[in-house]
């Protein structure tokens, strides 16, 4: 049955509009995305089916096109959709965090970096310049790796954090195995790059080690 068919009350984008999207299920807020199902399947039917398939949303979102486009019902321009919703999410929380509440509201920095690099099938490295209020500056993705590792040098951020003229910085990278705990490597080179920063009076407010939907927050365990 379509989903114009149902009483009205019960179809998700009114019951959105009534009720706010956190009522709705991963599958019913896939339908207000998706608009349509395909023959034989409501919109909802096909959330369902991405839920089922990709295991996750952080699944589903860090597929690739060819993955994606193996459900029947999506494609390159669904794909295309989907990745300008991730975008304008991860520019709204760079918004956020640019007006100075990186350190009041740290899952504002979670989330930002979640979508930053929780998707990667590498390793990748990234730095978060802030100023002396704590606003950010730029976020840049300074290396980029294999999947198990990314070659970091502290020169490069120092002189990156001499560039933005930034006065503190939060470091963060992602673990495509699956697990945030930060291994011995990770450990020391936190302490390299504090202490190089520490030359130039730039400090390091925290490492973020992203996995997916978790992530590992070097200054909540008392790392730094």
């Amino acid at each position: 049955m379509a989903i114009t068919d149902w009483p009205e009350a019960q179809r998700p984008r009114e019951r959105l509009i009534r009720h706010g999207a956190a009522a709705l299920s991963d599958a019913e807020l896939l339908a207000v995305f998706l608009r349509v199902g395909v023959a034989g399947k409501s919109a909802v039917d096909l959330g369902r089916d991405m839920m089922s398939h990709f295991g996750s949303l952080h699944g589903m979102f860090s597929a690739s096109l060819e993955e994606f486009s193996r459900i029947n019902g999506l494609g390159s321009a669904k794909y295309a959709q989907l990745q300008a919703v991730l975008e304008l999410a991860r520019r709204a929380l760079s918004e956020e965090m640019q007006q100075g509440i990186t350190l009041s509201s740290p899952q504002t920095v979670r989330q930002y970096l979640q979508l930053l690099l929780g998707g990667h099938a590498h390793e990748s490295f990234a730095v978060l310049f802030l100023d002396v209020k704590n606003r950010l500056i730029a976020c840049e993705e300074l290396f980029r790796g294999t999947l198990t590792s990314a070659s970091v040098y502290p020169r490069e951020v120092v002189k990156a954090a001499l560039t933005r003229n930034a006065a503190s910085v939060i470091l963060a990278h992602n673990h495509p195995s699956g697990t945030p705990e930060p291994s011995a490597a990770d450990h020391a080179l936190t302490q390299a790059l504090k202490q190089a920063l520490g030359l130039i009076d730039v400090r390091v407010l925290d490492h973020f080690v992203v996995a997916g939907s978790r992530v590992h927050s070097f200054a909540e365990h008392g790392h730094l």
